[in-house]
Order: C-alpha cells, then structure tokens, then sequence
C-alpha cells in the first residue's frame, strides 16, 4: 500500500509546456484560427486534448475528473504489449483497478470531510490539489466522476501525415461553401483522417456520416459515398453552413456535429447563447462527455495541425507520399460534386460567406466517446 501510494502521488500532474496559464480574474475571450471563439472558462479543456493528441502516447492512461479536465489524478504507464487500438483484458483489469483506487480514495475524502474529521497528510494534499484547481466543492461528487483517457499522439501524428494529401482539398471545398477553411481540421477529430474509420452508431469515413445525415447532406447513403472523403467532405460543409445559419455561432455549429442541429437548437433554447453555460447546465441523456467536449477537441486539433512542428519536431510529411491513394481520382477531387444533392432539411436558405465574428461577439462561443 506504501508503494502504491507513493506511486500515485508522484504521478501527480506537474506543470507541463502545454498547460495552460493560470486564468485572470477577469473573463477573456481569444479566437482560434482568428473566427472560433475560445471563453478562458475552455482553456483547461483545450489544454487537456492538446496533452492527449501531443503529449501522451497510446502507452499512457490518464485518469482525471470527467467534468474538469484540469484534475488530474494520475498518468499511468499501460503494461505490455501496447498497441494501436483496444485495451487487451489485462490492461482493461489494470485500468479498472486504477479507476477504483481513486474512487475509493475521493469518497473517503469526501466522507471524511462531510463529517469534519482529521485528514491524513496525503488526504490534505488530495484535497488543497482538488481546492486549488476548481474549487473545494468539486470534492464531492469527485469519486462519480473519475474517468479515464488513452493518449492518441501516435494516433494524431499519423493523421497529421495523411491529412497532407487532403487538407488542400478540403480547404478549398470549404471556400467554395463561404466557411472558414480551417473546418478541414475537423477530421483529425472524427477520424485521425482514416479513410475506413466506423464508429458503433454506424457512421463512416473520414467524416463520419450516418446514412440519415448522409442522404441529407450527400445526397447518397451509401457506403461508398461516406467512405469518398471528397463527397463527404461537400457534405460535412453543406452541414456546418446549415448548422452556423440555424444556430448563429460556431461553438454551437461544431458541437451540433457530435449533438445534432435539434439537440444545440433544444440547448439554446433552455439556456440562451452562452457556449460555457450550456456546458455546464444542460441536462439531456445525449449529451455526455462526447458532446461537452466535442468543441474543445477541435480547438485544440486546430491549434496542433496549424503548428504541427511546434508539437511533432521530427513529422516528416514526406510520409504523406506513401499513404494509400484515395479510392477516387485525385485530379477529379477540386471538382464540384457532380451527382445532384437536395438542399440541407434544416435550411432552405441559399448559400452565402459566413462571416467571420469579431473579438467582441458575445462570449457564446468536443471528441472523445461518453
């Protein structure tokens, strides 16, 4: 028990280069690729997916509070063998006891503290981390709220590579629809850009698309129009125009691909414009962990693939060349879609620029899985 517990608090978080600064009193509002508003109320959020996609490799397990990403509990090293993909059912028993051990120990904090009694040296120091991260109240509850996370940063740094053969296309098709082109980044969120990527809802692709958002969108649910990653790119930009027309800010667009346009439209309605606020009050059955975190994850996918040598000093992009072609024509990929495609349900608007907000908009504004 004495090893363990040393081993925990040494694994404790320390500062980090990728941790955000200490927040100022005052709330403050910055853009991300100059138009995707960032509240500070995100910074810890953004700093967490920015540490899981270029910090923590697939051999690291981070458990941490599911509702503030800035308590971190523990950063613990997966035993052999370590591989790309599922746990094997040793590290899948290993993580579920680490899990357990934390519980434990946040509910034995917080029943010690609910009853005022004397704390251990070690529980004194659980509870001024807990304190002085987000709060003393955040101490309970806590022990509900201990999750656990899989760094990517091989992951991402391979979907970086293969983004390489893409991302001036999709840039350019973003520009065609009048949005911002660093919507291209979205992949590396969905997918790590996997032309074969399959989600359990049934979605595929490098966009994800379901066969319901993709006949809308695509005009063909197939799966071999959601596996094209060029139709499919016309399609995710059909989607996000209609879902910045009907929802009026990006925040609400981005995560709407995660939630749906109904469920931020139901959100906005219940809460009002506040991106953080919805956050942190809505209550639906759908909008777990994936869903609060989604606009945080391609804040930080932006920042990454925007300055990926900052974060990858030794990518070589060179790489790229060696990547598996598309199944489609390159030289046909700039092209407009050539199969007809209805108008988006959700707007009968014709297409126009999106503009991009100004610093002063209002301070409205994931993905992991729930």
């Amino acid at each position: 028990a004495r090893r363990q517990r040393q081993m925990c608090i040494r694994d404790s978080p320390s500062p980090s280069p990728i941790d955000p600064a200490p927040l100022p009193k005052r709330s403050r509002l910055t853009l991300v690729a100059g138009v995707f508003p960032k509240p500070e109320e995100l910074d810890p959020q953004v700093a967490f997916w920015r540490k899981v996609y270029a910090k923590w490799g697939e051999d690291k397990v981070v458990i941490h509070d599911n509702r503030y990403l800035n308590l971190i509990y523990q950063v613990v090293r997966l035993p052999e063998p370590v591989g790309d993909g599922y746990y094997t059912p040793e590290q899948k028993a290993f993580i579920d006891r680490r899990l357990e051990y934390w519980r434990e120990r946040l509910r034995n904090l917080e029943a010690k503290l609910a009853k005022n009694e004397t704390l251990s040296p070690w529980e004194e120091k659980l509870a001024r981390y807990v304190a002085q991260r987000v709060g003393e109240k955040a101490v309970f509850g806590a022990a509900e709220r201990v999750r656990s996370q899989r760094g990517l940063r091989e992951r991402f740094r391979k979907g970086l590579e293969i983004s390489q053969r893409y991302e001036p296309l999709f840039r350019g098709i973003f520009r065609q629809y009048g949005l911002p082109e660093e919507l291209a980044y979205l992949p590396h969120v969905e997918s790590s850009f996997q032309l074969a990527a399959r989600s359990h809802a049934g979605a595929v692709g490098m966009w994800q698309f379901t066969p319901g958002a993709a006949k809308t969108f695509i005009g063909d649910d197939s799966v071999e129009a959601r596996l094209n990653p060029v139709l499919s790119a016309h399609g995710a930009a059909r989607y996000l125009k209609a879902a910045y027309e009907r929802l009026g800010s990006w925040p609400l667009a981005i995560t709407s691909y995660n939630h749906g346009i109904g469920g931020m439209k139901r959100a906005r309605e219940q809460h009002g414009d506040d991106f953080v606020k919805i956050l942190r009050e809505y209550d639906h059955p759908l909008f777990g962990f994936a869903s609060r975190n989604y606009y945080a994850e391609f804040l930080a996918a932006c920042e990454i693939a925007s300055q990926p040598q900052r974060f990858f000093p030794d990518l070589d992009f060179r790489l790229a060349d060696a990547i598996e072609p598309a199944p489609v024509q390159l030289a046909a990929l700039e092209k407009p879609v050539v199969k007809a495609h209805p108008q988006p349900a959700v707007s009968a608007k014709p297409i126009k620029t999106v503009k991009r907000p100004e610093i002063k908009a209002k301070p409205a504004l994931r993905r992991s899985r729930n």
